[in-house]
């Protein structure tokens, strides 16, 4: 049932009946001179069909106008409840449906990122991803944000994130990616540990507030640790020493609404036939315009502005600079191309 033309329904039931309330009220008062409370209360009898006595002896014409009320609020009475309980009992399976699709929704969830903790900086995490379009599960103990936030096209579960259960229920095991950002260090280290245990290859953020915590958490799996106070600190002697370096490297972040936009891509992604070539050899600025700035090794080594006799190897990746035509075209010409299937 459509939710207006359900609403709809109910009110007019609900003011036929106020209608027929009215009517009795009136009729009794005009027909038997009935005061307003005993037309009310005569009303009220009649029309739930109670049984009660009279208030007063009715004349022929009180009688008449009753027996009338009676059967015109049979009518309208059961229209009204029958409205009403088929309001009821939709809304009650919309609810048990809506729990039940959720669920499955979480089962088919794959390739997303898992945020723990919804702090200032989880809510920042979540904010940025965001606007990059990934799927993002959200874990947090708070009973009281995870249902504030049901609305919200993020999913919130409910649940501490040490807990096996909890973090499967989050779909760990098809997740490409998990950010923990608890303010207790030691929370995350359990966190990270759990995570680890659950999924060896998945890829694992987390807040650090000491290096003794940082050393730890590397120790325990985690693929990079991130120290706020570090990182805002660094960031504001930069501001002081050399601002227009931030201003031009806050331009290139990839959600920016700039053209020109940095990105990464993966040499695994790339044709067959392109791995172990040159830079060079495949004419990236020739035939795209795009810029490739950064090269990462197998071994996670950095290059920055790699020369043009670079070899693109397996498990090595691409730093790109480029509008985001240029890099769509970049992409187009070096990833392996579509069969078609007729």
């Amino acid at each position: 049932m459509d939710e207006n033309n359900s609403r709809r329904e109910v009110i007019i039931a609900g003011l036929l009946l106020i209608l027929v309330i009215t009517i009795g009220v009136i009729g009794y008062m005009q027909i038997d001179d009935f005061s307003f409370i005993d037309a009310l209360y005569m009303t009220v009898i009649t029309v739930s069909t109670v049984g009660f006595g009279e208030v007063h002896e009715l004349t022929q014409g009180g009688k008449l106008f009753t027996s009338g009320l009676i059967l015109g609020s049979l009518v309208i009475l059961g229209y009204f409840i029958s409205i009403l309980t088929q309001k009821l009992v939709h809304t009650q399976v919309s609810f048990f449906y809506s729990r039940n699709n959720k669920k499955n929704r979480l089962r088919k969830m794959e390739n997303h990122v898992i945020v723990v903790g919804y702090g200032r900086n989880g809510k920042q995490v979540v904010n940025e991803l965001l606007t990059l379009g990934l799927k993002l599960i959200v874990v947090d103990e708070s009973h009281e944000l995870v249902i504030n936030n049901m609305g919200r096209p993020v999913r919130f579960i409910e649940g501490d994130a040490t807990n096996d259960d909890i973090l499967i229920k989050a779909g760990i095991k098809t997740a490409q990616s998990l950010i923990s950002t608890l303010p207790n260090d030691a929370d995350n280290l359990y966190v990270v540990l759990t995570a680890r245990s659950l999924k060896h290859d998945l890829k694992i953020i987390c807040r650090a507030s000491s290096e003794s915590s940082e050393k730890k958490l590397r120790m325990a799996g985690v693929d990079n640790v991130v120290m706020p106070e570090r990182v805002g600190g660094a960031h504001m002697a930069t501001l002081v020493a050399q601002p227009d370096i931030v201003e031009f490297l806050e331009h290139l972040t990839i959600h920016s609404d700039t053209p020109t936009q940095l990105t990464e891509i993966m040499c695994n992604e790339l044709a067959p036939d392109l791995i172990n070539k040159q830079i060079s050899e495949i004419g990236v600025r020739r035939k795209s315009g795009a810029n490739i700035i950064g090269f990462k090794t197998a071994t996670g080594d950095l290059i920055i502005n790699p020369s043009p006799d670079t070899k693109l190897i397996p498990n090595s990746k691409l730093f790109v600079l480029g509008t985001k035509e240029q890099i769509k075209q970049m992409k187009d010409i070096m990833s392996v191309p579509k069969v078609s299937i007729s």
